[in-house]
């Protein structure tokens, strides 16, 4: 069944909005009067596990620091006004969701990050008006790796799961994919750990760049 619809994944896949949150927390760590973090890649493997975990990274505490809490609220709070200051889509990014539109393929977005932020950032990168579904947790029951919103996704396009492709950069995404009975794609690119192999996560394809999406579909 030939594909008529792409979702993606936001965080590491479609975007790289690690930059941001980096910087937030950047200044947060100042303004306590401590040193700068390393910019290393071990900070960008915590922008796919959440807010908790990238605080909880920067000011090495554990999940259950009773400071922990309150510095998330006041990260989130500052990424509320701070979204889209250093975030941009991935290299290859635009010319694929050119190139998708030009041969008639709608595309979304799927992903584990929260309305609040997740639609601010598609306006201000100009991309809602051409993103034909948006599904955040806000609008199912489970969030990935369950299927639920890969499946509202599909409802609202009046598309069956065979007919779409979810491209990823964590297993959970393409557990999820899998889950709705979707195709799948992982990118190497992305934000999961150093010591995980996206070859390994049952994936349909595994491409390095996103340019290369294309060929995929064109065959």
């Amino acid at each position: 069944m030939r594909i008529q619809a792409v979702l993606f994944d936001m965080d590491g896949t479609l975007l790289d909005t690690a930059r941001d949150f980096y910087a937030i927390l950047q200044r947060m760590r100042t303004e306590q009067g401590l040193p700068p973090m390393n910019a290393d890649t071990d900070f960008r493997e915590q922008a796919s596990r959440g807010a908790q975990a990238m605080v909880a990274y920067a000011f090495s505490l554990s999940a259950d620091s009773p400071e922990l809490e309150p510095l998330k609220n006041e990260f989130l709070a500052r990424y509320e006004q701070q979204h889209t200051q250093f975030t941009v889509p991935f290299p290859g990014v635009l010319a694929v969701l050119e190139w998708l539109e030009n041969t008639g393929i709608t595309w979304g977005v799927a992903t584990n990050k929260p309305l609040r932020f997740a639609q601010p950032i598609m306006d201000a990168l100009k991309l809602s008006s051409r993103c034909a579904v948006l599904l955040c947790p806000e609008h199912v029951q489970n969030s990935k790796p369950a299927p639920d919103m890969l499946l509202a996704a599909c409802e609202q396009l009046a598309l069956e799961p065979q007919q779409v492709l979810y491209v990823g950069d964590d297993k959970r995404d393409i557990d999820a994919g899998r889950a709705a009975d979707m195709r799948t794609v992982a990118v190497r690119y992305g934000y999961h750990p150093a010591d995980e192999n996206p070859s390994n996560w049952g994936a349909d394809a595994v491409i390095d760049s996103i340019a290369e999406l294309t060929k995929l579909l064109d065959t």
